[in-house]
């Protein structure tokens, strides 16, 4: 069974939608497990796509191989310590999992921070481009600092800011915040979560950072990196807060502001816990269509295959299934494969990447980008999937972190010969843009579409569309309920697919282009440098 997007039906060849629910409705299976990385789930994951990729016409991707080898390592923490804050007008303790989740980096048997001063740097940014630093005359060397999350400028309902506004930037995300933190010496980096900022609940916190994380293994076993990392609810924040004689809601407001001072909160943070340490290789899993009369350059296709395994049990469920996060992006990406093989083989070379470990902070796509198989300066461009569409199909298409690269331009003629439009991401503030794989490629210079279905459905309209969205943020995403429908409606994926089929084929058949980012972009100077270097 296929469906065919009129407006390209007499160029593309059919998406199979027999293979969108086939590839999906596997690996979302309990026999998978959810997918976690370097668990006994992954060899059978990796065999299934690899069978996929083989059958759909793919060669192997790496020198002769099917995969990649990732080197983790992999942190279980076990018996956490409260938070524990004294000093303050009475002592704060805030429960593991319930209250706060913790972690580390540092690849070491045990973690113990005691008698840590806490200082609240705000929203914890260092942007000398902005003239903006939290840390300003302030030391937090073997200190505990406490974060918001998102960006100083989150509540305003336009683009316009110092940080683009209700738009999050990778100031805004998480992975930032812990980075800037140990980079000024602190000892233990804290976010307060407040769930329209952060973008999900507290729940998906709890689901993600408990049980084991994983990391790349690199030299020096990550120990410039804080002793401790967490988020705290908050309400327990403003509990700690008060406590230390301070106003929560007023300091946060202060924040806001350019020039904001860091302040010593006047109590002591604790916390304690031991790891069990696990190095092992996760993989990723690559195929390639060579091309004919360009083979050396490449457009890349991507998605990650993992998700995040056993996982905080609801109504005695504790699988993790990840049904849409991301095996619908896998299945995408396999029926892409068949497309492409249909067609034939292009001028240039098309690669398909199904990454390992992107929920534990895009690992696996870093991994690729830092050690790549195809050179990045002969990487023309591409796709990145994650999150099917399966609530039918949309008049408009959203493109992630719009106004970056060259890569709209190429892709919005597409958009409109299917008749849909071009609209803004109606949740900005969630920052998609730095969540997922074509991130690890931007930092690197070679952009990459990260686009999809917009709210406003065909069937329901536009209430319809945020009704469907706010439901799956809400109830299954990083939950065991992510599973297999098989009520799913498949059009709207399928014209999705069919863009990402038609934008990668011209990559690969026009040899002339080499598409870069706006000059105001972050990467443009990495993908400057990176084809001067080719030429």
């Amino acid at each position: 069974m296929a469906i065919a997007t009129p407006a390209l039906a007499q160029t593309a060849p059919a998406i199979s939608v027999d293979t969108l629910r086939s590839v999906t409705k596997e690996l979302s299976s309990d026999a998978y497990e959810g997918r976690a990385p370097t668990t006994p789930a992954e060899e059978k994951t990796v065999a299934y796509i690899v069978a996929r990729m083989k059958a759909a016409g793919l060669q192997p991707g790496n020198r002769g191989a099917w995969t990649q080898d990732v080197p983790m390592v992999q942190i279980t923490a076990h018996d956490v310590a409260p938070f524990v804050f004294t000093g303050g007008k009475t002592p704060v303790s805030l429960a593991y999992r319930t209250q706060m989740v913790a972690g580390t980096y540092r690849v070491v048997p045990r973690i113990a921070v005691k008698d840590s001063p806490v200082v609240f740097v705000g929203y914890g940014i260092t942007a000398p481009e902005k003239g903006w630093d939290d840390y300003a005359g302030v030391d937090v060397r073997g200190k505990t600092v406490v974060i918001l999350i998102n960006d100083p400028d989150w509540q305003t309902m336009t683009r316009d800011g110092p940080f683009e506004g209700r738009a999050m930037t990778w100031y805004g995300r998480w992975p930032y915040k812990y980075e800037n933190a140990a980079k000024h010496g602190a000892a233990a980096a804290i976010i307060v979560h407040d769930t329209e900022p952060a973008a999900y609940p507290f729940a998906v916190v709890q689901s993600s950072w408990t049980g084991p994380q994983l990391e790349l293994d690199e030299k020096g076993d990550h120990m410039d990196q804080s002793q401790v990392i967490g988020w705290i609810q908050k309400p327990d924040a403003e509990a700690l807060f008060a406590s230390a004689g301070k106003d929560f809601a007023a300091l946060s407001e202060a924040a806001k502001r350019k020039g904001f001072k860091a302040v010593p909160l006047g109590v002591n943070f604790a916390t304690s816990f031991t790891n069990s340490v696990r190095r092992q290789a996760s993989k990723n899993v690559i195929g390639v269509l060579p091309g004919t009369t360009n083979p050396n350059d490449y457009v890349m296709y991507s998605a990650h295959w993992d998700h995040l395994g056993h996982c905080t049990p609801v109504n005695g469920d504790g699988i993790c299934n990840g049904a849409l996060d991301n095996a619908s992006g896998v299945a995408g990406l396999v029926a892409l494969a068949e497309a492409q093989a249909k067609a034939g083989p292009a001028k240039r070379s098309i690669a398909f990447l199904a990454v390992t470990a992107e929920e534990s902070g895009l690992l696996g796509s870093r991994y690729y980008a830092e050690h790549p198989v195809y050179p990045l300066a002969h990487t023309v461009g591409g796709v990145n999937m994650d999150v099917l569409n399966v609530n039918g199909r949309a008049r408009d298409f959203v493109i992630t972190g719009a106004g970056k690269s060259e890569i709209e331009d190429l892709v919005k003629p597409i958009v409109a010969a299917e008749g849909r439009t071009i609209s803004p991401e109606p949740d900005p503030e969630r920052g998609g843009y730095y969540r997922s794989d074509h991130f690890s490629f931007a930092k690197l210079g070679v952009p990459m579409l990260d686009g999809g279905s917009g709210e406003d459905l065909v069937v329901g309209g536009k209430a319809a569309g945020h009704a469907a969205n706010e439901d799956y943020v809400a109830h299954r995403y990083h939950k065991p309920q992510d599973e297999y429908d098989a009520r799913w409606d498949w059009s709207g994926a399928v014209a999705d697919l069919d863009i990402y089929y038609t934008l990668g084929r011209k990559l690969a058949d026009d040899t002339g282009l080499w598409p870069n980012w706006y000059k105001s972009a972050e990467f443009r100077g990495v993908r400057d440098a990176s084809r001067a270097g080719a030429r």
